[in-house]
């Protein structure tokens, strides 16, 4: 009984244990694969977040390559101006880059063609439907609108075509067209400056590293060559010029050359007539040197005002060639205020030969209109260079023979009348001006000087009424030249005016060059000294009568906004009238 009953608890047993293994396999089996499951779900969702993340790099990179093209609501402080802005002496931007956008079209992508160029004729109604449809027929990508602004993409996005795409780029705009075109210069189209103050600033304009200031002002500027277009009209001139400029630290106000043209075409100027007229051009001056003769004369102590010339002969003779007046109603016997009241040509020779010829070139040397000047832009003219002698002393006397720039003129002028202190005519506003004057003339030149400009305005002798502009004190020198050409001079006039104001304490220069200018018969001068008197036709084709005229058109116009602008000047230089 006792073996049976073993044999039972060992069958019993070896149940129970086969049994008790089977289930532990089975549950380390169960626990193996709940492993493997755990494992599975670890690695399914590690590659689900890394194809989510991949997808959404992927739409990422879609939607930012759709913003730069397409979205029009870009952020405009991410936008950096590949050149940097150029401003007048306000603050006002002269030239400036801009984002623009160029509007292109992929045809595979338009479906209805006849449509979109009908859509396309609502905002342009200009565009020729032919092309068009030729251009979309081809199948190939291309630029349907160029330098397009904000506006325009946003008209072309709401005709919701998928076929137009959108590029993002600059352009270098100058809002203010012919305005500045000789000052400010152009650009190419790989961002380099090729001339004016684009090309001298180079550098500093590139890549935003530097704004500049300049010494300008828009409405100064407007006013005058608004000024030089309508009486180009009206004298039919083959072209002019300006400068104004303070006399005392050499800012430039204005510089106008004409003709001019639109620096936002990017066009290549090849005419010689869209020379800059201001600082590039050099010519035989005239008259307008005789003032620097007599500064001459009373610097270096040979002459006073009040010394006499007796028996001055109507005509002089130099290597063969007359010396004569252009007005054989001046006298013979003149004082040396007189003769450049006067402009008398003969006795402006015999100031000069009291000078002599060392003592004339060093003089003329010294107030820098022999030499070209060093300047903000590139585009400066050189005097042509002669030999000096008795002959070309005589003729230079009275600026004949002889060139210089309108920059250099109005450099010149601006020592003989400011008290004789050397002046670097510029472009570029700077911040504070502590630079140290420096004299070269003796300062009694431009007390003795500046009341003989003021006649040459003021009285019934001068060649300068037109410009005797009521209540600002304006006094200046006419010039009147003919143009030569390979050494022959032709009956083409240059007439030239320098005009300072106000004379009693001077502050600016205005100098005014028209280039063959003609009469107009039909014309109506107008006196401004208060009299009313009027005049009509132009009788003598002279700076008197064209220059002059101008200048004090521009002096009535811009008078007003000086005396604003510089409160010092209206309280102590403008002439009041009295009550």
């Amino acid at each position: 009984m006792i073996k049976k009953n073993n044999k039972n608890m060992n069958q019993k047993s070896f149940y129970f244990e086969d049994y008790s293994d089977n289930l532990k396999e089975q549950t380390n089996k169960k626990k193996l694969n709940i492993n493997e499951d755990r494992i599975y779900l670890l690695f399914f969702v590690f590659f689900s977040l890394i194809f989510i993340f991949a997808i959404k790099i992927f739409v990422t990179s879609l939607y930012d390559a759709n913003y730069k093209n397409n979205n029009i609501f870009n952020n405009s402080n991410t936008f950096k101006p590949l050149r940097s802005d150029i401003y007048d002496r306000n603050g006002l931007p002269i030239a400036k880059n801009i984002r623009v956008y160029h509007a292109a079209i992929k045809p595979n992508l338009i479906k209805n063609k006849k449509n979109l160029i009908l859509k396309l004729k609502l905002i342009y109604p200009d565009i020729n439907a032919v092309n068009l449809r030729n251009k979309l027929n081809k199948n190939k990508y291309f630029y349907f609108k160029k330098n397009i602004s904000e506006d325009e993409r946003l008209k072309l996005w709401y005709l919701g075509e998928k076929g137009i795409l959108f590029e993002t780029t600059q352009t270098r705009l100058y809002p203010h067209k012919n305005l500045f075109s000789h000052v400010i210069g152009q650009i190419d189209d790989d961002n380099n400056g090729i001339s004016g103050l684009e090309k001298s600033f180079d550098e500093k304009l590139k890549f935003n590293k530097e704004a500049i200031q300049t010494t300008l002002d828009i409405n100064l500027q407007f006013l005058i060559r608004e000024e030089l277009v309508k009486y180009n009209k009206i004298f039919k001139n083959q072209g002019s010029a300006s400068i104004l400029m303070d006399i005392n630290n050499g800012e430039i106000l204005s510089m106008v050359s004409l003709p001019d043209f639109d620096i936002n075409k990017r066009e290549a100027i090849n005419d010689l007539n869209y020379i800059n007229r201001a600082s590039k051009a050099v010519y035989e001056l005239g008259s307008v040197f005789k003032t620097f003769t007599l500064a001459g004369a009373l610097n270096e102590g040979v002459v006073e005002t009040t010394t006499e010339f007796q028996n001055l002969p109507k005509n002089l003779t130099c290597a063969g060639r007359s010396i004569g007046e252009y007005d054989d109603k001046i006298p013979t016997n003149l004082t040396a205020e007189e003769i450049l009241i006067r402009s008398g040509n003969i006795g402006s020779v015999r100031i000069g030969q009291k000078i002599g010829i060392e003592k004339m070139k060093n003089f003329f040397q010294k107030i820098g209109i022999l030499s070209k000047i060093q300047f903000d832009i590139q585009e400066v003219g050189e005097p042509i260079p002669f030999k000096w002698g008795k002959c070309k002393l005589a003729t230079a006397s009275f600026g004949h023979g002889i060139t210089t720039t309108l920059l250099q003129t109005a450099k010149g002028y601006s020592i003989i009348t400011n008290g004789g202190f050397d002046v670097k005519p510029t472009l570029i506003k700077k911040v504070k001006n502590n630079e140290k004057k420096i004299q070269i003339l003796n300062s009694d030149v431009s007390e003795k000087i500046n009341p003989i400009l003021r006649k040459i305005v003021s009285t019934k002798e001068g060649t300068a009424n037109f410009a005797n502009v009521n209540g600002y004190d304006v006094g200046g020198k006419t010039g009147t030249a003919q143009k030569s050409f390979n050494g022959e001079y032709s009956k083409n006039k240059i007439n030239t005016f320098v005009a300072v104001f106000p004379i009693t304490n001077p502050k600016y220069i205005l100098i005014v060059l028209l280039d063959e200018p003609k009469p107009n018969k039909e014309y109506v001068y107008h006196y401004r000294d208060g009299s009313g008197w009027k005049l009509k036709g132009t009788p003598y084709n002279t700076a008197g009568w064209t220059s002059v005229e101008i200048a004090g058109k521009i002096i009535e116009k811009i008078g007003p906004i000086l005396a604003i602008n510089k409160i010092d000047f209206y309280d102590k230089y403008v002439v009041k009238k009295s009550d």
